[in-house]
C-alpha cells in the first residue's frame, strides 16, 4: 500500500501593491510679456515666473509722433516676436490711472484719457497692466525697507518713491528744480543734448542732493538711457540700475499691492 503524500499547500501569491498615486500635473508655468516703453524705443521679452527672461529682449524703435494706434501694433509685433504668453506688463512713460494714461508728452498726440490697457487686452486677448515707467523699474531693484527713490533719465524724468515696499507714484520731472526749470528741463534728454555732459553731470550732482534733504531716502535708484553717462562719484547709498530692471520688474506688477495715490498721478494698476 503506497504511503499516500501530504497534500501540496497552495504558495502564497504575493499581495499585489495598490498602484502608486499618479503625481498631480504639474501647475503651467506663467509667462509674462514685459514691455518697456522708452522715448527712443520700445522693449519687450518674455519672463517666466520668477522673472527669468525666457526670450531675447527685441526692441523697436519708437517712432517719432508715437500715437496711441502706432503703439498698440508696435507691442502687438513685438508680443508676436515674443511668441506664447499669458499675461502683459507695460512700464510707460507718461501719467497712468488704472490702465488709463493721461498724459505721455514725450510721446505724441491723443494720449490723453486713452485707455491704453484696454487697447491692449482687445488687441492682444490677454490681461495687461500699466504702470509709470520709472515705477515698474522701481519695482524690479528695490529692497522693501525703508524709503527708496527711483529716478530715470531718459528722454524724460521719472520717479517714484517706496516707503517699505509701497510705491507712491510722483512727478518729480514737473517740480520746480534750478532757475525757474524744472528737473525735466535741466536733466531730461533735450538738456544732455544742449548743455552737453559736464554741465548736465553738474546739474544732476546738485539734484541728488536736493532729493537727500526733500526725501530723505535710504537708497536712490538711478536709471534711464543717459545714466550710463554719469561721471562723478556717487553716494554709497546710490546706485545705477540696469535698465533690464524695467522689464523685471514686470513680474512685481503682477504681485503689486495697490498704490499709494499722489493727486492726479497716482497709478493703480489693474486688469483691463
Amino acid at each position: 500500500m503506497k504511503e499516500e503524500l501530504p497534500a501540496k499547500t497552495p504558495e502564497a501569491k504575493p499581495i499585489a501593491k495598490p498602484p502608486a498615486s499618479a503625481k498631480p500635473p504639474a501647475l503651467k508655468s506663467i509667462t509674462t510679456l514685459a514691455v518697456d516703453v522708452g522715448g527712443t524705443g520700445v522693449k519687450a521679452a518674455a519672463l517666466d515666473e520668477k522673472g527669468k527672461m525666457i526670450t531675447e529682449r527685441q526692441k523697436i524703435k519708437t517712432p517719432r509722433n508715437a500715437t496711441p494706434k502706432k503703439l498698440v501694433a508696435i507691442i502687438a509685433e513685438l508680443g508676436a516676436m515674443a511668441g506664447a504668453f499669458d499675461r502683459v506688463s507695460v512700464g510707460f512713460p507718461g501719467v497712468v490711472k488704472n490702465g488709463v494714461v493721461y498724459t505721455a508728452p514725450n510721446l505724441g498726440k491723443g494720449w490723453n484719457n486713452f485707455p491704453l490697457a484696454a487697447a491692449l487686452k482687445k488687441k492682444l486677448k490677454r490681461p495687461v497692466r500699466i504702470a509709470n515707467d520709472a515705477d515698474v523699474q522701481g519695482l524690479g531693484c528695490v529692497t522693501g525697507h525703508g524709503a527708496e527713490l527711483v529716478i530715470t533719465l531718459g528722454t524724460g524724468f521719472g520717479s517714484v518713491l517706496f516707503v517699505d515696499g509701497h510705491r507712491i507714484h510722483l512727478e518729480l520731472g514737473h517740480h520746480p528744480f534750478r532757475n525757474g526749470k524744472t528737473y525735466e528741463d535741466e536733466l531730461g534728454n533735450r538738456a544732455f543734448l544742449k548743455q552737453g555732459k559736464k554741465k548736465w553731470n553738474k546739474h544732476l550732482r546738485e539734484a541728488i542732493d536736493e532729493m537727500a534733504e526733500t526725501f530723505n531716502y535710504g537708497r536712490l535708484y538711478i536709471g534711464g538711457g543717459n545714466a550710463a553717462t554719469i561721471n562723478f562719484k556717487l553716494p554709497p547709498n546710490v546706485k545705477v540700475v540696469s535698465n533690464t530692471e524695467g522689464l523685471l520688474g514686470g513680474i512685481k506688477l503682477w504681485q503689486d499691492k495697490p498704490v499709494a495715490a499722489t493727486g492726479s498721478a497716482s497709478t493703480s494698476p489693474r486688469d483691463a
